[in-house]
């Protein structure tokens, strides 16, 4: 059902066979049987866990209970009895401006030694944080998927969705110079074996570059660099509709979560722009 109707992407089919199994195990297998005691007791087995862990694991089994309800293969829905931690939604870490300029010095100096995989990794490093790209969406490019001279590419991204992301000149540049080291009858772009680059391998590549730009590693990810897109581009004023359309988020409410990264900028603007700033007699 997920993968038929709901368009679920292949991670998020992963992560509700792991939840289910998980739980299943700790029932003995009982898992389609369980009764509202049996869940009741899932909630001490994950006592330990973080807040936003315990919501997913819950979220998984409503799902699952709700879907059995719905083709007939229970008469109830014992899914009430899971325990309902509440959000407890951290910010996005980000990095700051210098931070990515560090970055990018290290970048630099890795181009200048003109190693094939210091082009791959400057491709990958602009995309990244010129774009606002997932780490899936990252390594699974085709090929041809960005052409030289075209400021957009179209990914398929969470649930099948299309969505149009621009590329910079400077991406484009990026990934035309390591091109030039791709096998022509490579079906990525960023082949690796006979499949392309895994999102494992990309996540220890960008470590290794923030370890090389004097940043600690556990600092930054892809999925940081895609938050320091997302916040920069607030910075400079985008609207949240038009980053949410780039972050390819399907509800706005999950990019709302940058108003929280952006509060210096917003209280600058009302300081700067609200009409009674400047009235007689009011002061800033």
């Amino acid at each position: 059902m997920l993968a038929a109707e709901a368009g679920a992407s292949r991670n998020t089919l992963n992560a509700y066979e792991t939840d289910l199994r998980g739980a299943s195990a700790i029932l003995s297998g009982e898992l389609a049987s369980a009764e509202r005691a049996d869940l009741e007791k899932l909630g001490g087995h994950w006592a330990d866990l973080a807040r936003s862990t315990v919501a997913r694991k819950a979220a998984a089994l409503r799902r699952f209970f709700g879907f059995l309800a719905d083709e007939g293969l229970r008469g109830d829905d014992p899914s009430a009895a899971l325990p309902r931690p509440g959000s407890d939604r951290p910010l996005p870490k980000t990095l700051s401006h210098a931070d990515i300029a560090r970055m990018f010095e290290a970048l630099d100096r890795e181009v200048a030694t003109q190693k094939p995989l210091a082009f791959r990794m400057a491709a990958l490093v602009e995309l990244l944080y010129g774009s606002g790209m997932r780490a899936s969406e990252l390594v699974s490019l085709p090929r041809a998927a960005v052409r030289q001279g075209s400021p957009f590419l179209i990914l398929t991204g969470k649930g099948g969705r299309e969505r149009l992301v621009p590329i910079s000149d400077r991406a484009l540049a990026a990934v035309e110079k390591w091109r030039e080291h791709v096998p022509d009858d490579a079906r990525w772009l960023f082949p690796s074996g006979k499949k392309h680059l895994s999102r494992i391998r990309l996540y220890q590549l960008v470590k290794e570059l923030a370890a090389k730009s004097g940043i600690p590693p556990e600092r930054v990810s892809p999925h940081v660099l895609r938050h320091a897109f997302a916040t920069h581009l607030l910075e400079g004023g985008a609207d949240l509709r038009t980053l949410q359309t780039l972050l390819g988020h399907a509800d706005i409410a999950t990019t709302q979560i940058y108003t929280h990264v952006d509060s210096a900028r917003l209280v600058a603007l009302v300081n700067a722009r609200h009409p009674l700033v400047d009235a007689p007699g009011r002061g800033a």
